[in-house]
């Protein structure tokens, strides 16, 4: 299989994992690759869709990342204490993900609430990996696509939660820096 194809196998892969609606699942076409499709899902003001999509594509580290940095933007300058304690254990598990900055995070989000763009970042931290029971019980991993929701999660939140008149300023530009992320990691590129 040739590159674009397995681009374009990709983008399908994704796209199901990702539960698209299924007006954006219209628009995915064998011969679209990955990028074109969310400017697309763009264009056509899918961005729930844009945004599940990318956070089921990128690597859960880098997904974590771009969920915590729109969280962090939409909780603005002075945000409450248990939001800046979600946004700030969050930060910690990126800067070292370790198994106690992960439950860290785990933590601080459930206080911030899983409402929030904020806890929904430690939340997908906390489902990077490792095991979902208390540290004394057997292992339990987390599901393949949970940290990818989680991201889903803090990244709508935080373009709807605050402003939400200005929400489809807020996805454009999520969006755009979530694209961002897969150029610098060069994740559309022939492996």
């Amino acid at each position: 299989m040739d590159g674009a194809a397995q681009s374009v196998s990709r983008a399908a892969a994704i796209s199901a994992a990702a539960e698209l609606s299924p007006e954006g699942l219209e628009l995915l076409r064998a011969d679209t690759p990955p990028p074109d499709f969310i400017a697309l899902l763009v264009a056509k003001k899918f961005y729930p869709d844009a945004v599940r999509f990318l956070a089921h594509a990128l690597p859960r580290r880098e997904a974590v990342w771009w969920g915590w940095v729109c969280a962090r933007r939409a909780a603005g300058d002075a945000p409450p204490p248990k939001i800046k304690a979600a946004l700030d254990a969050t930060e910690k598990w990126i800067a070292q993900p370790s198994e106690e900055n992960r439950r860290a995070a785990h933590a601080a989000g459930q206080q911030a609430g899983f409402g929030t763009a904020a806890g929904c970042a430690g939340l997908a931290a906390f489902f990077s990996g490792g095991s979902l029971a208390p540290p004394d019980a057997p292992p339990v991993p987390p599901g393949e696509f949970l940290t990818a929701k989680a991201v889903s999660g803090a990244v709508i939140f935080a373009a709807i939660s605050t402003q939400p008149e200005k929400a489809p300023e807020k996805f454009q530009s999520f969006i755009a820096q979530g694209v961002d992320v897969t150029n610098r990691i060069k994740l559309w590129e022939r492996k």
